[in-house]
């Protein structure tokens, strides 16, 4: 008889879960609220999957033995509250593919830097000759991947909603590379819960694991792993740590200079030396890891250079959806800019970049959203000129009007887009068009 499984959610996660589950003898229904997109019906149809849209029937889903839930779904929703009282188990697609993989799971969390991480230690690998996965909250589908085929190593970029949902998932090596305040509406604005949420990375670990960590930030964590911490104040013997503008890991003591690393700025050189110590794990050589992290090119939407017009540097940072993120952005500038910011705010707490930032630095704040009065209350002690756009393209234009040859525009909003826009990528395009109209 067929194992029964419910996968709630449709999107690439849940496609991904219901092609795994019916490639493994499974009884898959795919319940999704919202409307199925119709080539997404088409391969539920063609594998014989049961599906239902833009509702739950809860009869139909606790009619089950496991239950894959998409991350965008709450754990406050009501279906869940009544599903947990059933005790029928709620799982994430990365712990349901975990179970169909023999390969090695390198994982990567933390408020911010997990995409760059990821790709950089994923290009390292490939780099060296690995068949490799690169999947989770970035690329494909983990389910997805495995069900046309395994994989000897993995590297996964997981959020804190995907590691809320698992139970055996155990990494090989384990990276959290910060934590600060971030999606704290799903976790009742109570931020050491969201930090206990990243933390499940490494409870399932043991002692041929490893567990690279910010020393700075993390100062105490439960793990049966093999610690391996990150410092930038203090000199380690095991880890890795920054000084005198060189990065040392000490796993073969590996050095390289911030100078040869493709990213600069500070959050990129510690995303590089996870990525490094990450590499050093699995042995590979000095001159792969050092002509990689030379060679590699960032992502789309993160400090991504656009355009220089008139000697005015664009740059695309719509992936900043929070204010740590935007800190960073802040914080890698070597020139005056004009900072574009606003959208939808997360409970944001602007405390911190308020104290790297003043009229020397920040010609101008562009506010970009429904919502502008708490950026301009914040910021008005700080930054003189704040203005309003009300959509990108005035927002491009003034902000083109008021810098001058040798300045910067960023785009690095601190905020979700769903007030404007479906994603931040749509965001991070419209922002480049309307550049490339100027």
């Amino acid at each position: 008889m067929k194992r029964r499984i419910s996968i709630l959610g449709s999107g690439k996660s849940g496609l991904g879960a219901a092609l795994l589950a019916s490639q493994n003898n499974y009884e898959v229904f795919v319940s999704d609220f919202n409307l199925i997109k119709s080539e997404t019906k088409e391969i539920f149809n063609n594998k014989d999957i049961e599906w239902e849209e833009n509702k739950h029937s809860f009869s139909k889903i606790i009619n089950s033995e496991l239950i894959v839930k998409s991350p965008g779904i709450s754990d406050s929703n009501e279906l869940i509250k009544k599903i947990n009282e059933l005790k029928i188990p709620i799982i994430s697609e990365i712990e349901f593919a975990s179970r169909f993989t023999k390969g090695d799971i390198v994982a990567i969390t933390g408020t911010n830097g997990k995409t760059t991480t990821t790709l950089l230690i994923s290009k390292i690998f490939k780099d060296a000759g690995f068949d490799v996965l690169t999947a989770g909250n970035i690329g494909v589908s983990f389910a997805h991947a495995i069900s046309i085929k395994d994989y000897k190593l993995i590297v996964l970029e997981v959020s804190s909603f995907q590691l809320d949902g698992i139970i055996d998932f155990k990494p090989k090596v384990s990276v959290i590379l910060n934590i600060t305040e971030d999606h704290l509406d799903r976790y009742n604005y109570n931020f050491s819960k969201y930090t206990e949420s990243k933390y499940r990375i490494t409870e399932n670990q043991e002692a041929l694991d490893f567990l690279i960590f910010n020393e700075d930030q993390i100062k105490s964590i439960s793990t049966k792993a093999k610690k391996l911490p990150i410092s930038f104040t203090r000199k380690l013997n095991t880890g890795g740590f920054y000084l005198n503008n060189q990065i040392n890991i000490n796993i073969n003591n590996f050095k390289m200079t911030i100078q040869e690393l493709a990213l600069q700025g500070k959050h990129n050189i510690f995303n590089s030396m996870a990525a490094a110590m990450v590499a050093r794990v699995f042995e590979i050589s000095d001159t792969t890891i050092r002509q990689s992290l030379i060679d590699f090119e960032n992502i789309e939407h993160r400090l991504e250079y656009v355009l220089t017009v008139h000697g005015i540097e664009f740059i695309n940072d719509s992936k900043a959806t929070n204010v740590n993120a935007a800190w960073y952005a802040l914080e890698s500038m070597n020139k005056p800019c004009v900072w574009i910011l606003g959208g939808v705010d997360k409970g944001n707490d602007y405390s911190e970049i308020k104290k790297i930032i003043s009229n020397e630095n920040v010609k101008a704040i562009i506010c970009l959203g429904e919502n502008n009065e708490k950026i301009i209350t914040e910021f008005k002690p700080h930054i003189s000129n704040i203005k309003e756009a009300k959509s990108m393209h005035e927002a491009v234009e003034l902000s083109y009007s008021i810098a001058e040859n040798g300045d910067a525009v960023l785009l690095s909003p601190a905020c979700a887009s769903f007030d404007m826009y479906a994603n931040f990528e749509e965001r991070g395009i419209e922002f480049k068009k309307q550049v490339r109209s100027l």
